[in-house]
């Protein structure tokens, strides 16, 4: 359930607008708690963010929330067929699928999702579609206001269209430049890793992509068979800086002579002391540099 803030703050417009739009145009129906305090659902929310999509491309506001769901729909799809996204540029593709994900429509999605990649390419699409889209995602799940099903079911869509892409791509006919990717245990968030790997592989560099929450020993195990030239690894969640730093300083202690990256929490790895052989990819354009 949602509140009126919430509303606000995933929506872009401000609480006392949203109140306007209801008082004067009926846009949301807000329920009542037993405490009478407005709360909003799913369905609501999607409502919201169907209107602020559509809002400047020829229908007025006053229009649009007069409308049934159903009518909003129709023009949405209407939209998405002429190519018109005209409606705050990226915004438009990221509330679209944020509001099929809530709804758990996998056929919007992948009308949406399809229509990003045609335009953008796999490459920008996660810049500007996916990783804009995630953050959004995060801080929905992290105040409550969306479910972990609903996380998953988007992030898996997900992670299956970025293995497509992966798949795509021809495996390297070379081994002189290895990467070997992976998440730490109880590292579990892998989108990020994902399109690191389809970045490395398009590049023309071999991969070997064990996946999340790997053991140490595993590790190991890999480095004495693969041999590779190159570590990249994530550190997505909040964790104790002075165990992620000893996580590192293990890493750099085994394998001295590979060259050793990471990425992913930025407040978290700012707070790490990094050796020779390490390197902080903050960015697309950090990593490509480093496959130079």
């Amino acid at each position: 359930m949602f509140t009126i803030s919430q509303l606000q703050q995933f929506s872009g417009i401000k609480a006392h607008t949203i109140r306007v739009w209801e008082q004067r145009y009926n846009a949301l129906t807000p329920m009542r708690s037993e405490g009478n305090t407005r709360y909003y659902d799913n369905s609501q929310l999607r409502r919201l963010l169907n209107i602020v999509c559509l809002m400047g491309v020829r229908y007025k506001v006053s229009q649009l929330c007069v409308m049934t769901d159903k009518e909003l729909f129709m023009i949405l799809e209407e939209q998405l067929e002429k190519s018109i996204v005209s409606v705050g540029g990226n915004e438009y593709f990221i509330s679209q699928l944020i509001a099929s994900g809530v709804s758990f429509d996998e056929l919007h999605f992948e009308k949406i999702f399809s229509n990003c990649l045609l335009r953008m390419g796999v490459k920008d699409c996660y810049i500007k579609i996916i990783y804009p889209m995630l953050n959004r995602i995060g801080l929905m799940w992290s105040s409550g206001t969306m479910s972990p099903a609903q996380e998953h079911f988007i992030s898996n869509i997900i992670r299956q269209k970025l293995f497509t892409a992966i798949d795509s791509l021809p495996p390297s006919k070379t081994s002189n430049d290895t990467w070997l990717l992976f998440l730490p245990e109880n590292e579990y968030h892998e989108i990020g890793l994902l399109f690191a790997s389809y970045i490395i592989r398009q590049a023309g560099k071999k991969v070997v992509y064990l996946g999340n929450n790997v053991p140490c020993e595993t590790i190991v195990t890999a480095v004495e068979e693969i041999e590779p030239t190159n570590l990249l690894f994530f550190l997505v969640h909040n964790d104790n800086p002075e165990y992620s730093q000893m996580y590192l300083n293990t890493l750099n202690k085994g394998f001295k002579n590979i060259k050793i990256h990471l990425s992913g929490n930025e407040n978290l790895i700012k707070k790490l002391k990094m050796g020779k052989s390490n390197s902080w990819i903050r960015s697309v354009e950090e990593l490509e540099a480093s496959l130079v």
